[in-house]
């Protein structure tokens, strides 16, 4: 435990990685390998396999074979189990985000959150006895004949893994999944593959029963096999809207059930009564956190009337005093993006506003971040005169950017933040009840913030979003995630 108040990371290699299938570490039999790189140095950190549609067979295969015995398990008794994992998991909550910080590059304070909210939702699965249970009622359709309703899990179940949250995206989705009775596998993200590597090792001594819980590494190929698998019986999914869109559009082809939480474009609105000073810690976690690479991120900063110069006097003020740098360092606020790649694509983004008539505040583009020269780092940069037409304003760019638009009144910004095609996350700044109830009414955005900036449920609420960035019907998380892993059964008898 000593190392992990250090700068050093875990471990330097962690070697080719492997497949965990029908409750073992397998080699898949692929020739096509990637480099996980540490985006704090640059450094190749680990070889992850990207898995043929053959191997993803063998996983879908063992799922299957272990979903009757698992679905025959009394809930209680499945539900004994999510209290096992979790003391695992809490044992070990440390170690797992301190592997997610070296794989991702978050500030280890983000990565502790992170872990603790996957955990929050095994807690809240153990709760499955009561969450799946189902109603009954005598005499229902007439004398002596009664009707009941019970839940039933369905089979096995996917998910395709984003880079962004590598130790909490899986969790608002498997643990309810096995719980219900059903089997699940994991494709990991292949950018961020050994944090869930990790879980799965610690998980092992859970001892589930083989099949029920499996990872596999791979790309689109891996997760392709999972689309078209009709052993699967429904997809779950975060990451952007076009690819959120394609898995939606063949989980409808191949008859599955499909979460599909895609992308985003926050608008973050601030009344001229807002308290400006209390709430600009939590609109620099918001625009600033995990370097911008969250759906819930702040994005556009909407400023109403008069309380426009203030705000952007204390907002770049505090930004330019965020610190980046390694996140395994303490004393840093922001790390880097997760590759080379996106700080190219953050850079475009910039410079493009730039040239649609944006100026700039605050520019973080040419940061510097002493013996870490190789890292893919971009600092806090605020951009001044946007309007929601620019195209920075309108498409989502993944990275540590703020927009300040003025607008006149709360209406004009509710209709900016309801004209764009996204409908993640929208926060509202005010000590008005009539405003704030006014905000949360009529914006079209499935998570509502009030002087908050991440509109973040907790694990027994699911989590939300409308128009271009969700696809489906239920939600991950608490009982939207018991509906979606289930199917009601109606049994109608007479004696």
């Amino acid at each position: 435990m000593a190392d992990f108040n250090l700068l050093k990371p875990l471990k330097e290699d962690y070697g080719t990685l492997k497949n965990f299938v029908d409750g073992e570490w397998v080699a898949p039999q692929t020739e096509r390998f990637l480099d996980v790189t540490d985006p704090t140095s640059g450094k190749v950190i680990a070889k992850v396999p990207l898995s043929t549609t053959a191997d993803m067979d063998t996983a879908i295969d063992a799922a299957n074979a272990a979903y009757w015995d698992w679905r025959s398990t009394p809930p209680i008794v499945r539900a004994r189990y999510m209290f096992k994992i979790k003391a695992l998991l809490d044992t070990h909550h440390e170690e797992i985000a301190r592997i997610t910080t070296q794989e991702h590059g978050k500030a280890i304070d983000e990565a502790r959150g992170e872990t603790l909210r996957a955990i929050e939702n095994v807690e809240a699965a153990a709760g499955v006895a009561s969450m799946m249970m189902g109603y009954n009622l005598e005499d229902g359709a007439a004398r002596n004949i009664d009707e009941t309703v019970v839940r039933q899990p369905l089979g096995v179940f996917g998910c395709i893994a984003p880079f962004n949250f590598p130790g909490m995206v899986p969790f608002w989705f498997w643990p309810y999944a096995i719980a219900t009775g059903n089997t699940f596998i994991i494709k990991a993200s292949e950018q961020t593959p050994l944090t869930l590597t990790r879980v799965f090792e610690i998980l092992q001594d859970a001892d589930l029963p083989e099949g029920v819980l499996q990872l596999v590494h791979g790309d689109k190929e891996a997760a392709g096999a999972l689309l078209e698998s009709p052993k699967v019986k429904g997809i779950t999914f975060v990451g952007s809207t076009p690819v959120g869109k394609y898995i939606y559009e063949r989980c409808g082809a191949t008859g599955k059930r499909c979460i599909a939480q895609a992308g985003a474009k926050n608008f973050l609105t601030v009344m001229p009564d807002a308290e400006i000073d209390r709430s600009i810690g939590n609109m620099m976690a918001s625009f600033f956190g995990c370097s911008g690479q969250r759906c819930l991120a702040g994005s556009n900063l909407m400023a109403v009337g008069d309380i426009y110069e203030e705000l952007k006097e204390k907002f770049v003020g505090a930004a330019a005093k965020l610190k980046v740098g390694p996140g395994l360092d303490e004393s840093v606020n922001i790390g880097p993006v997760i590759s080379k790649a996106s700080v190219e694509k953050i850079q475009r983004y910039i410079q493009m506003a730039l040239d649609q008539g944006a100026t700039m505040l605050l520019d973080g583009r040419d940061v510097k971040v002493p013996g870490y020269e190789d890292g893919y780092f971009v600092g806090p940069t605020v951009l001044d005169d946007c309007t929601p037409e620019m195209t920075h304003c309108q498409e989502e760019i993944f990275g540590p950017v703020a927009s300040l638009i003025r607008v006149k009144d709360m209406e004009e910004a509710i209709k900016h933040t309801n004209a764009s095609p996204f409908g993640n996350a929208a926060s509202i700044y005010t000590q008005s009840g009539r405003s704030a109830r006014t905000f949360w009414y009529k914006v079209q955005a499935g998570n509502i913030g009030v002087n908050l900036g991440i509109a973040a449920a907790m694990a027994y609420f699911p989590f939300a979003g409308q128009k271009d960035s969700f696809f489906g019907t239920m939600h991950g998380q608490g009982s939207d995630a018991v509906q979606f892993f289930t199917d009601s059964k109606v049994v109608i008898t007479r004696w």
